[in-house]
C-alpha cells in the first residue's frame, strides 16, 4: 500500500516491517535497490525537480522521514497509518539487524575524515557489524568511487550527500555496484561520527525534532519555512480535491 503526498508515493510500512524488506534484498540472491527517506523539504523539491521526483519513483522503499509528511497525508484524507520512519532510526534498526549476521556497510558521504569517524564508533556500538569501507563526498572522480564500493561488495551502501545529490546518485548508479541495499541518510553520518547530536528522545517521540535542531541551528530557519508552505499546499489540494491514494 502506498500513499500519495504531493507526488511522491510513500510505503505505508512499520519500521520493523522496514527492515525486514530490506534484509530479506539482503540475505537474497540477485535483487537489489535503493531506499529514499523524504521529508516535506525533498518533497516540496520534487515538485520542481522532474528529475529527483523520478529517482523517487523508482526507489525500492519511500519512507516518510519528518512529522510533516504525517500531518499532510491525514490532511490530504490519505493517512500513513504506521506513523513516521526517520531514516536514521530505520538504519540503526538495520544496523542491529545486520550485526547478528556479520552484515557489512560501506559509509559514503559528509567531509573527510566524518565517514572514518562514524565508522569507528559504529562498529564499536554495533558488535558485528563490518565496516567494508568509506569515501567522503568531496569528489571529482566518480569511478573512483564505484571501484572503491564494488572491491569490497558490501551488504548495504550510505549515500549520504544531501537531497537531490545522493537520490540522483543512487538511481544513476544503482546498476553498476556491487551492493544489495543503497539507502539514502543525509547527514546522518555527522550523527553517527559524534558531530551532530540528535534531539531529546521527549522531542523525537513528540515529533518536535525539527524544532530541537532549529533552536540548535538557527541558520536552518529559511529551511525550516517550506514546513508551512508543503502543510498550506496538502490543504489546497484537500480542498481542490487534488488528493490520490494508489
Amino acid at each position: 500500500m502506498k500513499t500519495d503526498v504531493l507526488g511522491v508515493k510513500f510505503d505505508n510500512v512499520a519500521i520493523e516491517q522496514a527492515v525486514a524488506l530490506a534484509y530479506d534484498i539482503i540475505s537474497g540472491t540477485n535483487e537489489k535497490t535503493y531506499i529514499v527517506t523524504p521529508n516535506p523539504e525533498i518533497v516540496w523539491m520534487a515538485r520542481r525537480n522532474d528529475d529527483l521526483k523520478m529517482a523517487l519513483s523508482c526507489a525500492g522503499l519511500v519512507l516518510p522521514d519528518g512529522v510533516g509528511i504525517i500531518i499532510g497525508a491525514k490532511i490530504l484524507g490519505t493517512p500513513i497509518s504506521e506513523g513516521r520512519v526517520p531514516g536514521i532510526d530505520f538504519a540503526e534498526a538495520l544496523f542491529t539487524k545486520m550485526s547478528q549476521f556479520g552484515g557489512s556497510i560501506y559509509l559514503f558521504g559528509a567531509k573527510p575524515g566524518v565517514a572514518e569517524r562514524a565508522g569507528l564508533l559504529l562498529e564499536q556500538r554495533y558488535l558485528g557489524l563490518t565496516i567494508a569501507g568509506f569515501s567522503d563526498g568531496y569528489y571529482d572522480d566518480e569511478e573512483r568511487i564505484i571501484n572503491s564500493i564494488n572491491t569490497v561488495s558490501p551488504d548495504v551502501l550510505l549515500v549520504c550527500l544531501g537531497s537531490p545529490k545522493q537520490e540522483l546518485w543512487m538511481r544513476d548508479n544503482i546498476s553498476r555496484l556491487n551492493v544489495r541495499v543503497c539507502i539514502g541518510l543525509g547527514g546522518s553520518l555527522d550523527v553517527f561520527a559524534g558531530n551532530v547530536k540528535r534531539a531529546p528522545v521527549v522531542f523525537r517521540k513528540a515529533g518536535l525534532e525539527w524544532l530541537y535542531r532549529l533552536f540548535r541551528e538557527p541558520r536552518r530557519i529559511i529551511r525550516m519555512l517550506k514546513l508551512p508552505l508543503f502543510l498550506l499546499l496538502t490543504i489546497w489540494h484537500r480542498l481542490s480535491g487534488k488528493a490520490e491514494q494508489s
